[in-house]
């Protein structure tokens, strides 16, 4: 479903992405973990179309991404900085997803104020907390029934209740409308939970990309941890960034 081909993208003199490749098939959830300047974040602006690259090309379903708003429409991106206007509430920005998503669920929305019930939808989301606005973000999300999810260090500031059922409804999506999801996450135990697929990324590469089920088979005495920092070679890499 997203074909990502030998892509490149810089800053200046920094190369961000060298040469990145990446398949991810329809209905899974695709795991990117690497450490802080790997590139995963890059990867994913360019994979939502925010940023243009340089050279390569990413697809999805055969349609480029970049400025295309068909495909963009398909897809839905939460950031690990979220955006919202300045003045809005959870209603109002629901009403502006509306405008630009056709299919959005309001059905879905009311039904899923039971699941989010912290959430003062006449507030301003700017005076929420972190926990509260990474909530929202999921909340409207979800409701606009998207075939891709693109998640970048999606439950920083959650507990773990709502970790949990944050990810059930994204699972439950995976399985019954066959959602695709790519998440970019330094909690490794977390990923070995949820994901079927996992890109090891280090200085702008995909050094790895293996099922989840063949990298535990291969462990052997190794841990999970162990391996992934064997990977990436020990570089910058220190074990308190992936057991978060």
């Amino acid at each position: 479903m997203i074909e990502i081909k030998n892509v490149t993208k810089s800053f200046g003199t920094f190369r961000a992405l060298d040469g990145v490749d990446m398949n991810v098939r329809k209905g899974t959830v695709y795991g990117l973990v690497g450490p802080n300047g790997a590139g995963k974040t890059t990867l994913l602006q360019c994979l939502t179309g925010v940023y243009r690259t340089d050279s390569g090309s990413i697809t999805v379903d055969g349609q480029p991404v970049y400025e295309n708003s068909d495909v963009k429409e398909r897809m839905v991106y939460i950031p690990d900085e979220l955006y919202y206007f300045s003045q809005a509430n959870t209603r109002d920005m629901m009403k502006y997803y509306r405008g630009i998503y056709r299919n959005f669920d309001m059905d879905r929305f009311e039904r899923l104020k039971e699941a989010f019930p912290a959430v003062d939808v006449k507030r301003p989301i700017r005076k929420l907390s972190k926990g509260m606005r990474k909530q929202v973000s999921f909340w409207l999300s979800i409701c606009c029934r998207p075939e891709v999810v693109i998640l970048d260090e999606p439950v920083d500031g959650l507990d773990p209740v709502m970790r949990h059922q944050i990810w059930s409804f994204l699972l439950s999506d995976v399985s019954i409308n066959g959602t695709t999801v790519v998440v970019s996450s330094h909690n490794l135990r977390e990923l070995e939970d949820v994901c079927s697929y996992v890109g090891i990324m280090n200085n702008g590469k995909i050094l790895s990309a293996q099922p989840m089920e063949a990298i535990e088979e291969n462990l052997g005495s190794m841990s999970l941890e162990e391996y992934f920092i064997q990977m990436v070679g020990g570089e910058n890499y220190e074990v308190k960034d992936i057991l978060v």
